[in-house]
């Protein structure tokens, strides 16, 4: 069934990625509970990140996820909260802060490495198309990174 959006062509390009981005979270929000895995999707770029580089710095974090320094103190609050990740002063910079994961964080991970394999899988199966959309979204990024969109418009 169409709509307005989706007839709309590439000027709802921003909707529908986000439409699609809000079912990827809501489908994996069940994935996780369904393993019994109390887990936010939302949570997953800074708890992978801490995962492969175990100690990151808030804004060596906001980098690592490309989200701005105040998204990324609210997602780590929230994580603090959880007690899945914890700070600390840094030895030659007492002003900075160092994040790291907690033992709950560890044992977290422990859990979801399996359901990551999976979870794998199955969007790789979902994305590999004709126009493969990761490596459309990884072209378009690039792009974006040369001249932005409003660069772009500036221009006509």
């Amino acid at each position: 069934m169409s709509n307005v959006i989706d007839e709309s062509g590439i000027l709802a390009i921003s909707t529908r990625l986000q439409r699609l981005a809000d079912q990827l979270r809501k489908d994996g929000q069940q994935i996780y509970k369904a393993n019994g895995i109390d887990f936010e999707p939302k949570w997953f770029p800074v708890i992978y990140s801490l995962y492969q580089k175990p100690v990151l710095s808030v804004m060596e974090i906001a980098t690592e996820i490309g989200y701005s320094h105040p998204s990324t103190i609210s997602l780590l609050k929230e994580l603090e909260k959880q007690k899945l990740i914890r700070s600390k002063k840094d030895k030659t910079d007492e002003r900075k802060r160092m994040l790291l994961l907690t033992e709950k964080g560890k044992n977290l991970i422990t859990q979801m490495l399996p359901v990551w394999k999976k979870m794998e899988i199955a969007l790789t199966e979902l994305t590999t198309t004709k126009n493969n959309l990761m490596r459309a979204i990884e072209e378009v990024e690039a792009r974006m990174a040369a001249y932005s969109f409003f660069e772009r418009e500036r221009q006509l």
